[in-house]
């Protein structure tokens, strides 16, 4: 359970990673992802398509695109061309990651995962609790 000041940031960088969200081009949903570590952001992502693809992520029956990559992928991939290494950090999402996300998360190093909404499939938080990782659902990320 986190503290009155570290529930504080944790809803402010929240709210961030939805802000960050809206930068997508993905129009079934749209996930941000900041990643902090020592109170210091590191890296953020959304969800999209891969460098110099067109940017929506859905085909014309309205499908996700096999290729889109998920916010805290593309976050994670961001740190990897960094000089920051994403040991001991947390990573705040708007929906909790999915199972695929989940290993990269726990293999990068990422320690605490706080998020809005879970996803449909509970895999991803299940695997990371597993692992070790500490992981949060903060739904009312208004105010303190």
């Amino acid at each position: 359970m986190t503290d009155k000041k570290q529930l504080r940031y944790d809803k402010a960088y929240l709210r961030m990673a939805v802000e960050w969200g809206k930068l997508s081009h993905c129009t079934r949903k749209q996930v941000g992802a900041i990643i902090v570590k020592g109170r210091m952001i590191i890296s953020d992502g959304y969800n999209g398509t891969p460098t110099g693809f067109e940017n929506p992520c859905e085909d014309e029956e309205g499908y996700t695109k096999w290729y889109v990559l998920h916010a805290e992928a593309n976050a994670i991939l961001k740190v990897a061309s960094s000089t920051h290494a994403c040991n001991g950090a947390t990573l705040y999402l708007t929906l909790s990651p999915c199972k695929e996300c989940s290993k990269l998360i726990h293999q990068a190093g990422i320690t605490r995962v706080v998020f809005i909404s879970q996803y449909k499939d509970d895999s991803g938080i299940q695997f990371l609790a597993k692992a070790g990782v500490e992981v949060e659902q903060i739904s009312d990320i208004e105010g303190e």
